[in-house]
């Protein structure tokens, strides 16, 4: 599946089946603050021009002292979070990089894709689409999150929403609001885009910051668009 975003169309893997007409990608649209990882080519060029661009932004009269170790520091964090979202095969990790106003936001979007395995002799598509849904939300053990649904650029949207606790073996130091959008992909009724937000607020998941991200994430997902041949 490709991605596009503001400005020119950066390359990301494929989802591109036989449909009519086919889905050969999807449209974020998002502020330049913000840059898109590909997590299945590219990813090692996207990395070293964002840490480069970072670097950049080092006060000029900074410590010498402490300039190497920051430098390393910044670039552990940053090739960590590419690292896990890699592992979860997903296809893009987008990061607000560049600082708004004064602060720097503790938000990413992780976009994935998934196929759903059909039970043995069902036709492939014969799934509801809700009841496959539910099945894809139920398959990681999230309970009390409020669900909803609805249709984006003509196709069925879950939307979920839920509070992940802190988990400092796997680097979540804090706990995050977590707003996911699971769509069904035109024309591949067994197969799922999944874009996933999560933020850590002002350093509570509940706060003003979060609610008016939460917000900002929805406005995304309702302008967003599927690329097709």
């Amino acid at each position: 599946m490709q991605a596009e975003r503001n400005g020119p169309t950066p390359e990301a893997a494929g989802l591109v089946d036989a449909v009519d007409p086919p889905v050969t990608g999807y449209r974020l649209l998002l502020p330049a603050e913000w840059v898109q990882v590909p997590l299945r080519r590219g990813t090692e060029e996207a990395v070293r021009q964002i840490l480069d661009e970072a670097f950049t932004r080092i006060p000029a009269d900074a410590p010498m002292d402490r300039i190497g170790p920051y430098k390393r520091e910044l670039e552990r964090r940053f090739r960590a979070s590419v690292e896990g979202a890699q592992k979860g095969k997903a296809l893009d990790l987008y990061l607000p990089v560049k600082p708004l106003g004064d602060f720097n936001i503790g938000a990413s979007i992780l976009v994935t894709e998934s196929l759903v395995p059909r039970p043995s002799g069902r036709p492939r598509g014969a799934s509801e689409p809700t009841e496959t849904a539910v099945q894809l939300l139920s398959s990681d053990g999230v309970e009390d999150a409020d669900l909803s649904s609805g249709e984006i650029d003509g196709a069925l949207a879950v939307r979920r929403e839920h509070v992940a606790g802190a988990a400092p073996e796997r680097g979540a130091e804090l706990p995050s609001r977590r707003v996911e959008y699971i769509l069904s992909v035109p024309g591949d009724p067994d197969r799922w885009f999944v874009a996933a937000f999560s933020t850590v607020g002002g350093g509570d998941p509940r706060d003003e910051l979060a609610e008016v991200l939460v917000e900002w994430f929805d406005a995304v997902m309702a302008n967003f668009r599927w690329r097709r041949a």
